[in-house]
């Protein structure tokens, strides 16, 4: 694809949709996910519809979708200009109390640690675009640490086992073509829709006009034909 030919290109409601529809075979067959963690707000549209696929071809009718907010390019009260592109800042994680209040051993003034959704579950982060790799490293980073959290309230015997039971992988939309500011550690799963060049990509959630939108996407199509 020749994405590079163009300063920006549009992506369009439709072209994320066959992408996903495209590798969520492969996904389903080789994770099959049991829990799914977007990161918003990018990969909050990827998932949903990743979700209808995935409850369509696995037997995983209740598959849920966890919300996690992080920005690293977006201004957000209490940041430095010094901070925008350079530092991921969490603005929401998942949300726990309605899982453990169906618990009645659940502690209420004791703080929930989201762990306890990911332990022993095979757990796919999704987002919209593997830029810098910044913001998934980060995700990625601290979900692991909510697991190791959890690991402290088992019996040491059972760690190892509930650990190696809990597995992450990641799917985006589009990956770019570039060098990354981290590494997925070994063991992760890595998924994408669609390979791209170093390109600035315009997504349909950020249009102000859909229509005109869709219409500059296909003269971007035809500029590279």
């Amino acid at each position: 694809m020749a994405e590079g030919q163009v300063k920006h290109w549009r992506v369009t409601y439709n072209d994320i949709h066959n992408l996903i529809r495209g590798v969520t075979p492969k996904l389903a067959q080789d994770f099959n996910p049991d829990l799914m963690v977007a990161i918003g707000g990018g990969g909050f549209f990827p998932a949903r519809v990743m979700r209808t696929f995935l409850r369509e071809i696995t037997e995983n009718k209740a598959l849920q979708i966890q919300a996690i907010g992080l920005s690293l390019y977006e201004p957000l009260p209490g940041t430095s200009q010094q901070q925008i592109g350079k530092e991921v800042v969490r603005t929401q994680w998942m949300w726990v109390f309605d899982f453990f209040l169906q618990d009645s051993s659940f502690d209420v003034n004791r703080s929930p640690n989201p762990g306890k959704l990911l332990l022993g579950k095979r757990v796919l982060i999704v987002d919209e675009v593997d830029d810098t790799r910044k913001t998934l490293g980060y995700a990625l980073t601290e979900l692991r640490k909510d697991v190791e959290e959890e690991l402290t309230d088992h019996p040491e015997s059972e760690r190892e086992t509930l650990r190696a039971a809990t597995k992450f992988a990641i799917f985006v939309v589009h990956n770019k073509a570039k060098p990354k500011l981290a590494e997925l550690p070994e063991g992760i799963s890595y998924y994408a829709g669609e390979e791209v060049d170093d390109v600035w990509l315009d997504y349909p959630w950020e249009a102000m006009d859909i229509t005109e939108h869709d219409r500059l996407a296909a003269e971007d199509r035809k500029s590279v034909a």
